[in-house]
């Protein structure tokens, strides 16, 4: 598994060099390593073996066991003396200084209910072990993938500053030499320097921001934080490629599975704690050999002699009155039952809530994507023609400001509308089961 592991490490390292990581890649990666899904694994292990535990009481047992007794005074019992021609109570000690025994005990269920059920039930647990790893692969899927968009537009937001600059520092220049040729007002300038270290600020934020998200895609990738990742996917990537449409049933949901699983096991909970009213049979045999002999060495002497015994037995066991304890283990398996149903339930109507609600998320965030984004390039357009104006001596240089201000908010809201966007289909797939997609090789 070590050595898969670095392999598949390798091999995103390589990509990370060329083309950048995309969001399957890391959404597969941060699965391998996760160290959520990784405890998950391990319970379902643990359930495997427990299943295992459990069928242990139905399977024969049998036992090999061994004793020496050396007897330091043999014991002393009162015979009749008429058995030997006597009159009165005659003591006499009987035995050997020495017994051994060798035995083997086999013994088997033939009829056990609580055991049988008790199978079932790590049954099941071990099945709601397998849909908590698919649950808790889907939440990582879903922060990796919130994670991942949200760096993609800090490094949009970057690049637009950058160009913010750019487009400031060459108006700085130019109205460096209107100033100096006695055409401009050194007010003008200060306002464009003053413009300008706001963006200088905004850029040294933006950067921080970005490496740091860098940095926490590197720890979810379980990446060292030395390596240099980018990601090969745009802001503006489309998630699903289809409108999503309107669901009633969530019964495929990973939630609305584990209650369900977890429904069936108080079911069976409650089914093997009324089983112990039912009798129980089992099969019992004892196999032995005795020796009795009066000097140790004898026992390796052909004079050494073992004597044979066994037995079998069929025990049937009736129960009669536990002192209510059942009955009250029951009432409270049977209300663990109804807790689990109602949860059941408000689950399900709390998925078509918020199913609903995010619909409706959905198609707002994705308007308010389309109309920041004619409201950008309307910014641009604005400020494009008054930058043309400003250098014809047509506009002032407070309408430049003021529309370059705009076009920087313009720039804010449709990065925000775009991410809002992303999360919106985040949870969309969330919901209907699409973000299993991402797990997917």
């Amino acid at each position: 598994m070590a050595l898969i592991l670095a392999g598949v490490q390798f091999f995103f390292a390589q990509e990370t060099k060329s083309t950048g990581l995309t969001l399957q890649q890391c959404v597969q990666l941060a699965v391998e390593n996760n160290i959520n899904v990784k405890a998950t694994r391990i319970d379902r292990d643990k359930s495997g073996y427990k299943e295992e535990e459990s069928r242990a009481a139905l399977l024969p047992k049998i036992t090999l066991s061994g004793s020496l007794q050396k007897n330091l005074a043999l014991p002393t019992t009162m015979i009749p003396g008429s058995f030997l021609g006597q009159s009165g109570d005659i003591p006499m000690q009987m035995g050997s200084n020495y017994s051994s025994v060798a035995a083997l005990n086999i013994s088997q269920v033939l009829y056990n209910r609580t055991a049988l059920l008790a199978v079932k039930m790590t049954k099941r647990s071990e099945a709601l072990s397998e849909l908590s790893i698919e649950k808790t692969t889907e939440e990582v899927a879903a922060e990796v993938a919130r994670l991942y968009f949200l760096t993609l537009t800090t490094a949009e937001q970057l690049k637009l500053v950058e160009g913010n600059i750019a487009r400031m520092e060459k108006m700085r220049d130019i109205t460096t030499v209107t100033v100096e040729n006695g055409a401009g007002k050194q007010v003008d300038l200060d306002r464009v320097n003053v413009n300008l270290e706001n963006y200088y600020t905004q850029q040294s934020n933006t950067r921080s921001t970005l490496e740091q998200q860098l940095n926490m895609m590197k720890y979810l990738l379980d990446l060292p934080q030395d390596q240099e990742i980018s990601l090969a996917n745009k802001a503006d990537t489309l998630l699903l490629q289809d409108p999503p449409a309107l669901m009633s049933d969530f019964s495929n949901h990973i939630d609305i599975k584990m209650l369900e699983s977890q429904q069936e096991i108080n079911m069976l909970n409650q089914k093997t704690i009324k089983s112990g009213y039912v009798p129980t049979l089992s099969l019992s045999g004892y196999f032995a050999y005795q020796g009795m002999q009066a000097e140790f060495n004898d026992y390796f002497g052909s004079s050494g002699k073992w004597y044979p015994y066994s037995y079998l037995t069929v025990n049937l066991s009736i129960p009669i009155f536990d002192g209510l304890e059942k009955h009250a283990k029951s009432c409270q398996a049977k209300l663990e039952y109804q807790k689990t149903q109602e949860k059941l339930d408000a689950t399900r109507d709390n998925f078509s809530m918020n199913y609903k609600n995010a619909m409706n998320n959905y198609l707002n965030n994705k308007t308010n994507v389309d109309r920041q984004q004619r409201n950008l390039k309307l910014a641009e357009k604005v400020y494009d023609e008054t930058s043309l104006k400003y250098r014809e001596g047509m506009s002032t240089m407070s309408n430049l400001l003021q529309d370059e201000i705009s076009l920087s908010n313009a720039q804010g809201g449709y990065l925000t509308a775009l991410y809002n966007f992303k999360d919106a289909e985040i949870k969309i797939m969330s919901l209907n089961g699409e973000i299993h997609n991402l797990t997917s090789k």
